[in-house]
């Protein structure tokens, strides 16, 4: 275990470089950058100006020069200063991710906890009318657009019913600490995780059901139902554990996601999180935070990786990590 993690880590570190490599050449190449986009119908800026300001953001260098300037303070730790927020892209990623982290997080938990047991159950069931509006709803949840959910969970409960506010993360009128300020920010983010949740737990359901269905057809479960063993038993002893590999595959690649922010319902909620954050970054031609924000992204994707292939092991002792 601990050879394969460290070999996991090297590779880890050239897989980092590369992306690195990528993602800078990619963003350099876009059409415009953060001087032109600020400097933007302004006629008072003159050519002069634009070329002191690009000398001031660096960017009145090519491609290859720029890419060793940043990936030389970057080994170092330094990943620059956002452009558009005028501090450490560090301290920006750190205090915008745990906004995001909180909502992805709690509703990661409800889409596990709703869609597995549905998932199992309808697989359990198949060809029942509870397996068709257990799919039926898995689909209509795919096939709905998070945009026009949320607008309609707006108009409803926000604007007609006033149950739940229409945007924001805090009260503005209200000065809550502690244990209130928790419960105003849980009010505010009800209708976003509704969001997550009901757009995101379909694919997961439908991945649970799948693969339920394809171990109730193995033949060591017939040898357990052969035997005289109760179908609870059958499903949840023996079934169950053997479905939980494709999960953990799931859970590992989610965890980019939990820190990543959703651009499209962070910026309709107006909650500052770090979707909404990159985006607008990435608007701006805001290189050093794009590079930041997508090296992290890439850490946690890699993370994982390594985090699923470990728990392959711990759900099922055949597995041997070499």
């Amino acid at each position: 275990m601990k050879q394969y993690i460290i070999r996991r880590l090297l590779l880890s570190v050239v897989i980092l470089f590369g992306v690195s490599i990528i993602i800078y050449a990619l963003v350099r190449s876009m059409p415009g950058d953060f001087v032109e986009s600020m400097t933007a119908g302004n006629p008072k800026v003159t050519p002069e100006m634009i070329t002191r300001l690009k000398r001031l953001y660096g960017l009145n260098v090519g491609i290859i020069e720029g890419y060793f300037k940043w990936v030389v303070q970057a080994i170092q730790g330094n990943f620059g200063d956002s452009f558009v927020y005028q501090k450490p892209v560090t301290e920006v990623i750190s205090s915008k991710m745990w906004v995001s982290f909180s909502l992805a997080a709690t509703a990661f938990f409800f889409e596990l906890m709703i869609a597995i047991p549905l998932g199992i159950v309808s697989a359990t069931k198949q060809y029942s009318k509870l397996d068709y509006a257990v799919t039926t709803f898995a689909l209509a949840g795919i096939s709905l657009p998070s945009f026009f959910f949320a607008a309609v969970l707006q108009r409803v409960f926000a604007i007609e019913l006033k149950i739940f506010p229409l945007s924001g993360m805090v009260n503005a009128r209200m000065d809550y600490e502690g244990f209130k300020l928790i419960l105003d920010m849980a009010h505010h983010f009800t209708l976003p995780i509704l969001v997550f949740v009901v757009t995101g737990i379909g694919g997961l359901m439908r991945y649970s059901r799948t693969n339920m269905l394809e171990v109730l057809n193995a033949d060591y479960i017939r040898t357990a139902r052969a035997k005289g063993l109760s179908e609870h038993k059958v499903i949840y002893r023996h079934a169950f554990r053997n479905t939980l590999i494709p999960i953990v595959t799931m859970v590992g690649g989610s965890l980019p996601g939990l820190f990543s922010g959703a651009i499209i319902t962070e910026g309709i909620f107006a909650i500052d999180g770090l979707g909404r954050t990159a985006f607008q970054a990435l608007n701006m031609g805001d290189i050093p935070f794009i590079m930041g924000f997508n090296m992290f992204l890439a850490v946690l994707t890699l993370a994982g990786t390594l985090l699923s292939d470990i728990l392959y092991a711990v759900v099922d002792p055949r597995i041997r990590l070499s």
